[in-house]
């Protein structure tokens, strides 16, 4: 899934490729930093990340930008351009470009979060927050291994002309009278 109606393509499937293209990518601000009348925002979804740079002459686009905070949800329209040799970073995918904000919205405001995404956080806390927690890259991997192997695992059974069936959980009544099967 790369395009929709909401953006025209992943973070992580922007690249060389479509320099001098307008894109419209949508995700998460991981980081944003103001250097002094450029703000540059790092854009994550699922699929990686992609360094965003709006600059003062896109006044709307600087207004919201100057907003944004930390895992704020946003859809970022601008066109791709290639970084300076001096500011290519070969530890991400998209390290090789950039994308110079036309538009930015803020789909959703973030409140301040109890932990960041990539602090080593207490177990309580990230099973207090397990919606924020599934957010962290470690945790994506495991979710994608996990999917991939039970995938796996399906199409070999599925293969070999088992079937899946799935039975009702026998559990004892709850004592609040409420229907157990539905």
């Amino acid at each position: 899934m790369s395009a929709t109606s909401f953006r025209s393509q992943t973070c992580g499937s922007t690249d060389e490729r479509q320099i001098d293209q307008l894109v419209t990518l949508c995700g998460w601000a991981d980081t944003r930093r103001d250097h002094g009348g450029v703000i540059f925002i790092d854009l994550r979804d699922h699929s990686g990340v992609v360094q965003t740079v709006i600059e003062p002459d896109q006044a709307a686009a600087f207004a919201a930008a100057e907003q944004v905070r930390y895992e704020f949800c946003l859809r970022i329209t601008g066109k791709v351009r290639a970084r300076p040799a001096s500011q290519v970073n070969e530890r991400l995918a998209s390290g090789k470009i950039e994308l110079v904000a036309t538009e930015v919205e803020i789909l959703n405001a973030a409140a301040p979060l109890p932990f960041m995404l990539d602090d080593a956080a207490s177990e309580e806390a990230r099973l207090r927050y397990r919606y924020l927690d599934l957010r962290r890259p470690d945790m994506q991997r495991t979710m994608r291994m996990r999917t991939a192997l039970v995938s796996a695992i399906r199409r070999w059974l599925d293969e070999r002309g088992f079937q899946d069936i799935e039975t009702p959980i026998l559990t004892r009544a709850t004592p609040e009278g409420a229907r157990d099967y539905l």
